[in-house]
């Protein structure tokens, strides 16, 4: 759950660390699961609402693994929606997966109620293909739409809309952090203020255990993420369960 939970404070993947597969092969099938409150729902620079609860199941087997994430808004009723699926891939330190989003948020043309709506100008589903490739001291990840309600690009064709992120783990005072830096290549409207090239993400993210009892104690992840494409600035904090 960390892993996920530290991609949805700091903008990394919502919902897609979870759904990130484990570098070392499962001999036998592993199922987990777990739920995250967070103060801000913040992905990949983009602001998608206020504190939300996000649950998340995963199983996995033999490098292979199906996910699934969910967002709801606490606050606001007009708060994103969130439901997604990942199937992805792992070998060695290579990760590749599909994962299929749907989203209902306030002011999105697609915004459908219909889930099983998968019609071209009326879903509300987006497909993403990502490869990635942890190099030890830090990976990298390219993520890209091919289907579904993906963003347009100056022309107003279909962008392909894309996102390339890097990032480094380290351990600071004995607390594990995290920075992250994520840009989309090029033009699509499908994140904020990209017009071309835009650095839309840049993270610094903290977590502690924080003892509750003796024998209970729960992850607190706070976390610093600007947009500089966009002039914005987060401070996020939650909690995992």
């Amino acid at each position: 759950m960390k892993r996920l939970f530290l991609e949805t404070m700091t903008g990394v993947a919502g919902a897609m660390m979870l759904a990130t597969p484990m570098a070392k092969a499962q001999e036998s099938v592993t199922v987990d699961a777990g739920v995250d409150l967070v103060s801000a729902y913040i992905w990949r620079g983009q602001d998608l609402g206020s504190a939300a609860i996000q649950p998340t199941v995963s199983v996995a087997y033999k490098g292979i693994s199906l996910s699934a994430f969910g967002s709801y808004g606490l606050v606001d009723t007009n708060d994103t929606k969130e439901l997604d699926f990942t199937l992805a891939y792992a070998t060695g330190r290579l990760s590749l997966g599909v994962t299929d989003y749907f989203c209902l948020m306030k002011g999105n043309a697609y915004a459908q109620t219909k889930y099983f709506e998968y019609a071209a100008h009326k879903t509300s589903h987006v497909f993403e293909a990502y490869v990635g490739y942890d190099f030890g001291p830090a990976s990298l990840t390219w993520y890209t739409n091919f289907a579904g309600a993906d963003g347009v690009n100056k022309s107003g064709k279909r962008a392909y809309s894309s996102y390339v992120e890097a990032s480094a783990p380290f351990t600071l005072g004995g607390v594990d952090m995290s920075i992250t830096t994520g840009v989309v290549p090029y033009a699509t409207d499908a994140y904020a203020d990209a017009t071309g090239f835009a650095v839309t993400n840049i993270a610094l993210a903290a977590t502690k255990e924080l003892k509750i009892s003796p024998t209970l104690t729960l992850p607190i992840t706070a976390s610093i993420a600007a947009n500089p494409s966009a002039s914005k600035c987060y401070f996020t904090i939650g909690v995992s369960f």
